[in-house]
């Protein structure tokens, strides 16, 4: 590491910072600008025409190799913690045990509700060790299955699964409404409680679960021996960088990933790709598809029953799909606007040189809709029309209510990651998974771990997980300009977010906008995904579908078992309605979404159908290169 260049480095940084921040640069050793830095989605810095801190003894740099050094050791520590920050998670302990050592009151409310859940407790225990009926003193949260098993209604295992139900609800009680400590705090706490409290659940215990005890003496502990089996591969599996065990079955352009077409567009951050036609006639609009980076494209492109591309393309869509590069170090500098610019507006150009005088029909999933929504306001602010209708599939553009992802995001937290990242030049795709499955411990981790090591199951392998174990990489300063602008301070809806020096605003975009919202989601929670209608002034659909942030999206025609949806538009100058009171009023329909958003879309569009546009255009230099899915999605 060469410490003058990253001295050199830190103090160009703090000279071009805002008078109120020093920047932290996450783009490594050699970088010129922390994500403070001009175009990273700020306004423009009041105070002086650069935004530059005031000089004096209070902006003078630590001595050299300092900084480097201590910026060193915690990337090391970050790596250790899987980016977790030790103050992140210190902070709400210690807030909540010095104001409950503060309040009497509650420690003896706490006190009481103690003794009468044991009391209870201890009365379910009599009536139901004398082999009476009892009625259960505790039952488990909604959608909590770790006890759904019969075998824990058998004595005495429904003693230790009472036993434990009650003890976590005193301790999930003793976290909350305790004076004085912040409502950050507390929610924060409530989290880890609950992690806590799932690693020493009885159903994690093979000891404990009846089901695992009666599997064992079943087959003479051979679950145990396969167990141990299924952990010794996946462990060698892991260490070899090699796929999870079934994966291999699916084939990126084998079996997945299969829809016919080219690519017709290259550079350095994506490749675009134009499928081929399916129908003698198509619409007249095109369909352009900007997925998240944060995973590969194909997930909207999968096995051909479950590709929404090939559904599209079959219903007679002109269809184009971006297919991000999968970032390494040599990427650290890659900035969040460059995915606009050299994914989004890249993508739109080609597409417009393609199908020339058509409107275009775009739409952005996940981190790709919040891309989309960006450049959709900045085209809008810039009097360029080419968008026919947005549509937003798990999409946030407001982050005030981002849910359980949001709740560590703090200025300590975000430092931790910008450390780590500075480090690697990037953010890891196992540090990206731990905390996505922290979200969900119960389903992704404990369960897991339970079926494959100690009952020896394998989990069916499908071509879902198979894309979501296709893991990609976050660039440094473009996932630090993305915390920091949007999780932390919300620039976007708060009009402070500025596109190539000037500010955009949601609410300048006039093309209707389609948003999609999953019930389950841990990651865009739909609340916060129905925002989208609260900061634009056009008219906006939003459809609340059933499953997650994936498998509500993957849920082709028919629809799975169950499966359905919620749909309603308001039209632009109708007064907001909030989104407990649309879920109550809106339609629901049985099925898939699909088939919705697809008669919306024509509906957006002209309606006019003609020839299918030519593969690519080389007189505008977009020569149809290699055959889809291309070259980027292969790359590890």
């Amino acid at each position: 590491m060469d410490v003058d260049k990253a001295d050199r480095a830190a103090a160009a940084a703090r000279e071009a910072a805002d008078a109120n921040r020093p920047p932290r640069s996450p783009s490594g050793p050699e970088a010129g600008a922390g994500p403070r830095a001009a175009g990273a989605g700020d306004a423009p810095a009041r105070g002086g025409p650069s935004g530059a801190a005031p000089a004096g003894p209070a902006a003078a740099a630590p001595l050299p190799g300092f900084e480097t050094f201590d910026r060193s050791l915690r990337a090391a520590q970050a790596r250790a913690t899987q980016g977790i920050s030790p103050a992140a998670v210190a902070a709400p302990l210690l807030d909540w045990a010095f104001h409950l050592a503060s309040a009497p009151g509650k420690r003896t409310a706490l006190a009481l509700r103690a003794q009468v859940l044991a009391a209870r407790y201890a009365l379910w225990l009599a009536r139901s060790a004398a082999g009476g009926e009892v009625e259960p003193v505790a039952a488990p949260e909604p959608g909590d299955t770790r006890f759904a098993d019969p075998s824990w209604g058998l004595f005495p295992f429904s003693a230790v699964a009472q036993g434990y139900l009650l003890a976590a609800s005193w301790w999930l009680e003793a976290a909350r409404r305790v004076p004085g400590v912040t409502r950050r705090h507390e929610e924060q706490l409530g989290f880890l409680m609950r992690q806590v409290l799932d690693v020493l659940a009885p159903s994690n215990q093979p000891w404990l679960n009846p089901a695992i005890v009666m599997r064992t003496a079943q087959e003479g502990g051979m679950n145990l021996l396969r167990g141990l089996q299924n952990w010794i591969e996946d462990l060698d599996r892991q260490l070899a960088g090699k796929p999870p065990v079934g994966a291999e079955r699916f084939v990126v352009g084998g079996n997945i990933a299969v829809t016919p077409g080219r690519v017709v567009l290259r550079n350095d951050l994506m490749e675009l790709i134009q499928y081929a036609p399916a129908t003698a006639q198509v619409h007249a609009e095109p369909v352009l598809i900007v997925p998240a980076w944060i995973m590969k494209y194909y997930i909207l492109d999968l096995s051909p029953e479950n590709s929404l591309v090939r559904w599209l393309v079959g219903r007679g869509h002109t269809v184009f799909m971006i297919s991000w590069k999968n970032p390494d170090a040599r990427d650290r500098e890659t900035r969040l606007d460059d995915y606009r610019q050299r994914g989004v507006m890249a993508a739109l150009d080609a597409v417009s040189a393609i199908v020339p005088g058509r409107k275009i029909h775009a739409c952005g999933y996940c981190l790709g809709g919040t891309i989309l929504a960006i450049a959709a306001a900045t085209m809008a602010r810039d009097h360029d029309d080419r968008l026919a209708s947005m549509s937003l599939l798990a999409a946030q553009t407001d982050f005030a209510e981002a849910g359980e992802l949001m709740m560590f995001i703090d200025e300590n937290q975000v430092g931790w990651l910008e450390d780590l990242m500075w480090d690697q030049g990037y953010l890891d795709t196992h540090q990206m998974a731990g905390a996505f499955q922290m979200l969900r411990s119960n389903d992704l981790v404990w369960s897991r771990i339970i079926r494959n090591y100690v009952l020896g199951e394998r989990d069916a392998m499908t071509d879902l997980t198979a894309w979501n174990a296709d893991q990609t990489r976050m660039p440094a300063r473009m996932h630090s300009e993305y915390l920091r602008g949007l999780f932390l301070e919300n620039r976007l809806t708060a009009g402070r977010f500025a596109v190539e020096g000037r500010v955009i605003a949601l609410r300048d975009i006039r093309a209707p906008t389609f948003a999609v919202g999953t019930v389950r989601d841990h990651i865009a929670p739909w609340r916060s995904v129905y925002k989208v209608s609260l900061f634009t002034d056009t008219d906006v659909t939003f459809a609340l579908v059933s499953g997650g942030h994936n498998v509500g999206i993957v849920n082709p025609p028919p629809g799975r078992p169950g499966s359905g949806y919620q749909l309603m538009t308001r039209r632009h100058g109708e007064r907001y309605m909030d989104p407990d009171t649309w879920a109550t009023v809106a339609p629901r329909h049985e099925g898939s979404w699909w088939a919705a958003w697809e008669d919306w879309l024509v509906a957006a569009g002209s309606g006019e159908r003609t020839a299918p546009p030519p593969m690519g255009a080389p007189e505008h230099n977009l020569a149809p290169l290699e055959a889809a899915p291309g070259t980027y999605v292969h790359m590890p």
